[in-house]
Order: C-alpha cells, then sequence, then structure tokens
C-alpha cells in the first residue's frame, strides 16, 4: 500500500494534481476560522446547538460548520447546489436552453456562466435573510453586536463574496486537481467534524450517559459504523452488466470485431448527489424557521414545524426527494437512445434484442428498475440516524397519530444515540472517497503503474519492466 502510494509522488502531473487539491483544501479550511464581524458567536453558537439534529443542522454539516460559527463561508456550496438544479430542472422543460446543452463544449459553458450569475444571486438572496433573522433575533434574543443597515450590508457582501470564492475554490480543483471539486470540499467539511464526534461519544463514556448500556451501545455504535461502511461500498461497487456482441466487419484488409463485451450500469450511479439535492431543497426553507415573523405567524410555524427533522412530512417528502432526484440525475447521464445508436454505428447488439429502438428500450428498462434499487439503498442509509437520534414522530400525524402510540418507542421517539458517522454523512465521506481514489487509481493504470485495488495488480509497475 505505501509503494502504490509513493507511486503517485512519482508521476509530475498526479503529483501536481494531488497537491494543489491540498493546497485548496487547506485554503478552504483557513477561510473557515474567519467570523463574520459584528455577530455575538456564543450566543449563535448556543442556538445550534438546540438545532442540533435538525435540518438546519443538516445545512451545517454540509458548510463544514461554518454556519455555526458564521464564518465568511457561512453558506457553503448550497447556492451553487440550487443554481444547478435549477438549470438541470429547465435543460429538461425548456427548449432552447436543452439545444444549448446539446451544442457542445460552448453551450457547456455558457450554461455554467449562468450557473455562476444565478448562484451569486442566491447567495445575495440567502445572506439578506441571514442578515435580518440575526438583526431579529429569536425569543428577545439578538445574535447582532450593533444592529442596522450597516450590519447588513456588511454580511451581504462578506457571505455573497464567500459563496462566489468556494464556487471558484471548486471549480479549480475539477479542473486543474483531483476529483469533483464541490463534493470534496462537502468531504472536507464532514471529516473536520469527526474528531469532535468522536470526542463526544468518549465524553458520554466517561460520564455514563446511558448508564449501565454505556459500554455495549459503544460497541453496538462501532459494529454498525463498520456494518453501514461495508454496506456502502457494497452497494456503490455493485453494477448491472448488460452482455453486448459486436459482430465481425472488414475495415480495409482487416478483419474486426467479433468480440463479446458488457455494458455496466451502477446500480447507485447518482452517488451522493440525489441524498445532497434532497436535502439542500428542504433545507433551504428552515433558515427562516427562527424568525421572529414566523413564530408571529401561526400557520408558518405549523408548516415549518412540520418539516424538521423526524416529522413524518420531512420524512416523506425528503424519501420522495431523492427518488425523484435519482431517477432525474440518470435522466441527465445516461440516454438510451444514444447508446443504442452508438452500438449501431460499431456493429454491437445485445444478445436476443434486435438493435435501435428495442435496445433502447430494454438499456432504459433496465436503468429503471436498478435506479430503483439504488433509490431505496439511499434511502434506508439516510434514515438510520434519524431512527437512531429521534426516531419519525408518526404520533404526531393529524387524526391517525393516536394509532401510532402503541407502537415501539424507538419508532416514535428514537434510542437517544447519537450515531455522527452514518446516514448522509457516512455516505457522503465513503462515496467521495471512492470517487477519488478510483481516479487517481486510473491515472495511475493509464501510466503503467499498480493501483489501489488487487484487479488493477494484472497491471505491471514501471519497476517490474
Amino acid at each position: 500500500m505505501f509503494e502504490k502510494i509513493a507511486n503517485i509522488f512519482r508521476i509530475p502531473d498526479l503529483r501536481k494534481r494531488v497537491l494543489f487539491t491540498l493546497g485548496i483544501l487547506a485554503v478552504y479550511r483557513l477561510g473557515s476560522q474567519i467570523p463574520t464581524p459584528g455577530v455575538n458567536l456564543k450566543l449563535l453558537a448556543q442556538f445550534f446547538d438546540q438545532q442540533a439534529g435538525s435540518a438546519l443542522g443538516l445545512v451545517d454539516l454540509f458548510s463544514g460548520g461554518n454556519l455555526r460559527k458564521l464564518t465568511i463561508f457561512a453558506l457553503g456550496i448550497m447556492p451553487y447546489i440550487t443554481a444547478s438544479i435549477i438549470f438541470q430542472l429547465l435543460t429538461v422543460v425548456y427548449e432552447p436552453l436543452a439545444k444549448l446543452q446539446k451544442e457542445g463544449e460552448l453551450g457547456r459553458r455558457k450554461i455554467t456562466q449562468w450557473t455562476r450569475y444565478v448562484t451569486v444571486l442566491l447567495g445575495a438572496i440567502q445572506s439578506l435573510a441571514i442578515a435580518l433573522t440575526l438583526s431579529h433575533g429569536s425569543g428577545g434574543v439578538s445574535y447582532v453586536l450593533n444592529p442596522g443597515p450597516g450590519f447588513i450590508f456588511m454580511t451581504i457582501v462578506t457571505l455573497t463574496t464567500g459563496t462566489a470564492f468556494i464556487m471558484w475554490l471548486g471549480e479549480q480543483i475539477t479542473d486543474r486537481g483531483i476529483g469533483n471539486g464541490m463534493s470534496l470540499l462537502i468531504f472536507a467539511g464532514i471529516v473536520v467534524g469527526i474528531p469532535r464526534g468522536i470526542q463526544d461519544l468518549i465524553d458520554k463514556a466517561r460520564t455514563q450517559a446511558w448508564g449501565s448500556f454505556t459500554i455495549p451501545a459503544l460497541v453496538i455504535l462501532v459494529v454498525m459504523m463498520i456494518a453501514i461502511v461495508a454496506f456502502i461500498v457494497f452497494v456503490e461497487r455493485s453494477e448491472r452488466r448488460i452482455p453486448v456482441q459486436y459482430a465481425k466487419r472488414i475495415v480495409g484488409r482487416r478483419l474486426m470485431g467479433g468480440q463479446s463485451t458488457h455494458l455496466p450500469l451502477k446500480v447507485n450511479s447518482g452517488g451522493v448527489m440525489p441524498v445532497i439535492f434532497a436535502s439542500s431543497i428542504l433545507s433551504a426553507p428552515l433558515l427562516f424557521a427562527g424568525s421572529d415573523y414566523v413564530r408571529s405567524s401561526g400557520f408558518l410555524t405549523r408548516i415549518f414545524d412540520g418539516l424538521r427533522t423526524g416529522e413524518p412530512w420531512y420524512e416523506l417528502l425528503y424519501m420522495v426527494g431523492i427518488v425523484f432526484f435519482a431517477y432525474f440525475y440518470i435522466s441527465i447521464v445516461f440516454r438510451p437512445d444514444d447508446i443504442a445508436d452508438n452500438m449501431r454505428k460499431y456493429g454491437g447488439f445485445i444478445p436476443g434484442i434486435r438493435p435501435g429502438k428495442r435496445t433502447s428500450d430494454f438499456v432504459n428498462d433496465v436503468l429503471t428498475r436498478i435506479t430503483l434499487v439504488g433509490a431505496l439503498y439511499l434511502i434506508v442509509i439516510s434514515l438510520i440516524p434519524t431512527i437512531l437520534i429521534s426516531g419519525i414522530h408518526l404520533n404526531d400525524l393529524w387524526l391517525v397519530g393516536g394509532f401510532f402510540e402503541q407502537m415501539p418507542t424507538w419508532v416514535t421517539h428514537g434510542l437517544n444515540v447519537s450515531f455522527y458517522f452514518g446516514g448522509t454523512s457516512l455516505l457522503i465521506v465513503v462515496g467521495v472517497a471512492m470517487d477519488t481514489v478510483n481516479q487517481v487509481e486510473s491515472q495511475l493504470i493509464m501510466r503503467h503503474y499498480d493501483g489501489f485495488s488487487p484487479r488493477s495488480g494484472r497491471v505491471r509497475g514501471r519497476r517490474s519492466w
């Protein structure tokens, strides 16, 4: 393993990419330590401690803890994710934008430029909402030292600039580094909080927070974490292989084709993106939940209370959102018609399936089935921490809530166990780590070095030549 890691730094281009990525992540973490001026950070931290495990806490998770400290990177990449969702939806329903996307590199650059503009606009709107919320406070408590127009203007400029800078950092990693820049920024923010989670577990063990069940609870948590990591790795590497046969044909004086191969379709082709998309959509309105205006309105209070983590309506919308974005992402990445046309162009066909429309329909049917399996897998992984921490409050449902009062308390109120390394955070960490390692491995194999996985051992390293 150490020899394979050393191979990364023997390749000048790969070494430069890895060091560049690490440097950008260091800049991101450095900016995460610079607070926005004029905010009472102590009171704000107490407020977020009360919101632990809520959807607002999930927003803080994606921002790497920057929202809790209201640093210059407090908004994180949420505005960019929201802008990306908007344009990806528009490319499906708005024909001129779909044509622009099909124009190739020039069209994609134009859409990327518009995405940046919308990101800055959304960042300014969210910054204004945060500034007004902090100025008015919550429950008679103000989180601003000197409220006024000056603080609002400064907060908008600071947070919007931070969002634009994060967007630029992510794009630089994607273009000149290793891995997907935006996913790596989320990954870095989550990994930084792992030592704090471990320390909290150690403190609970020392104080006997779970009574006589402390040691067994810790053992169960560790076993569950290992089991979930293994389950995530297994599903992420699972794929449905469709056999493809290429007919023999004469090209010039040479006989080409006649080989058998397969079309690999991953069970979870969308990776962590459906979870991130669904979480960002549901979490955005909760930035306004603590304002006095919302609390003064009984109607809005009931809506926001129903959209908190653990509430049935939130979990239902969360599951629907994951399924929707899983299929939506697949519809963008995979186009069965193009796959069928390319097969026919090069003389390929699926045994027992006619080329053309029948092949496209067959690939589409397979994608539909395995995407549903992938979406259900994402739902199960995402709901694990909710069940363990707070449960799903089915007893809060209108009219039928009394029926669920008879259910076990661990279903409706959870086990009151803090599972820091499960669910969305663990899915993102494992998924992004696997994607990044796969990219590094492909670079190594392309240059005739051994990769990280055992199956790449058939590729000889240069030192063995």
